[in-house]
């Protein structure tokens, strides 16, 4: 580390700060690059040219994505991408600009005091943006939805005949007729765009769907499925953004990377157990908490589900009713202490995400359902504030 060069960036859409600590130096050799091709490339000259010895640049995860990262990288220079949320503030400091945040890079970088974020390959985020660009166009057609409804009720014009968005509504949706001339207009617009986010959110569907069928995510999709709650957009949608699973070595490990853990202020005696610390993956916290919804009715296999499950290992079946069990009956006994319904199904959405580690982590190994559903602590007891997928045992296998 003696020979190493540290290179600390503030990076933004136009233009770069670095900050370059050779060896043996205190105060870094400060300057901006363009964001241009031809400019990194002459960036990464100019760096191989300054350090004597090995090089790690790194920037805050942002705007740019990992596109830099890559493109130094091809120029041989490790480059990592830093988690922002977790970067050291000094209590006091009132004074920011990009000279001073690229120097503090750096010098954290030198500390080791910076937590690098799990970059994705270009296939996986190329599937991960695909998986959030659904998410986006659904919201835009419950947008639409609300909008032509709300249109509607607003001219006294209501739907009684049952469930809206089923075929006979949008039947009823066609007929539909506005007095004013300019206000038919209005609806015949948004019919179209009613059409046409509808049609996205198909073509988008069918993709994911052919996604879901090909390698690497044809196995861990079809285990996730085998749970209560997913299908294969949902499932499709958490394998995409837990790229990497291998690096959470415990089911707690994910717990708390996703968010789903305690917030704990402590102080001398006093001690306070507030929230979740909402942490980490807010599109993956959000799928889990909508799957545990479904764990509040009787845990009976449905012919969906039974359809889900066919053609999958045993042991991820064996898995997958351990949880459907266990979730059920963990929700009933929250509700039944007092605790409410959206706060028990966030203690399901937690204990639900050890399965899920179980299912993407333990594979094909030879781990019986009772074994993944049964974890124990340290001193033997069963862990209560997480889903019963982390002996010691089953850590070794994997590991």
């Amino acid at each position: 580390m003696n020979n190493t060069t540290f290179v600390g960036m503030d990076v933004h859409k136009n233009e770069h700060v670095v900050a370059v600590y050779t060896p043996g130096t205190e105060e870094p050799e400060v300057f901006s690059v363009s964001h241009r091709p031809a400019e990194i490339r002459k960036l990464a000259q100019r760096l191989l040219g300054l350090a004597p010895g090995p090089i790690v640049a790194c920037y805050e995860a942002g705007v740019l994505g990992f596109s830099l990262k890559r493109q130094l990288e091809g120029w041989k220079i490790p480059c990592r991408v830093i988690a922002p949320s977790l970067i050291p503030v000094q209590p006091g400091q009132r004074v920011q600009t990009d000279y001073r945040d690229a120097r503090k890079l750096g010098w954290y970088l030198r500390a080791g005091m910076l937590t690098e974020v799990q970059a994705p390959d270009e296939a996986q985020e190329g599937v991960r943006d695909l998986c959030r660009w659904r998410h986006s166009a659904q919201r835009d057609l419950i947008r639409v939805r609300h909008q032509v409804t709300k249109f509607l009720l607003r001219r006294g014009l209501v739907y009684h005949d049952g469930s809206h968005w089923t075929g006979k509504h949008h039947q009823w949706l066609r007929v539909q007729k506005v007095a004013d001339p300019v206000g038919q207009e209005v609806y015949e617009a948004m019919l179209v765009e009613l059409d046409h986010r509808q049609e996205q959110v198909k073509a988008l569907d069918v993709r994911m769907e052919d996604v879901a069928r090909q390698n690497p995510y044809r196995e861990p999709v079809g285990w996730l499925c085998c749970l209560r709650g997913f299908k294969t957009i949902s499932a499709l949608s958490i394998v995409s953004e837990l790229y990497g699973i291998e690096r959470f070595g415990t089911a707690g490990g994910l717990m708390s990377y996703l968010g789903l853990t305690p917030s704990v202020m402590s102080s001398g005696l006093s001690t306070v157990h507030g929230g979740i610390t909402k942490a980490g993956n807010v599109r993956v916290r959000r799928l889990l908490v909508e799957a545990s919804w479904h764990q509040i009715h009787s845990p009976t296999t449905s012919r969906a589900l039974a359809k889900r499950r066919e053609g999958q290992p045993a042991w991820a079946v064996k898995v997958a009713q351990k949880a459907q069990m266990r979730l059920h009956r963990r929700y009933w006994s929250l509700v039944h202490k007092g605790k409410s319904p959206g706060k028990a199904v966030t203690a399901v959405a937690r204990e639900l995400v050890g399965f899920v580690w179980a299912l993407l982590r333990l594979k094909d190994q030879a781990v019986s359902g009772e074994e993944a559903a049964s974890p124990r602590t340290r001193k033997g007891r069963t862990s209560r504030g997480a889903a019963a997928v982390g002996t010691k045992k089953e850590t070794a296998v994997v590991q």
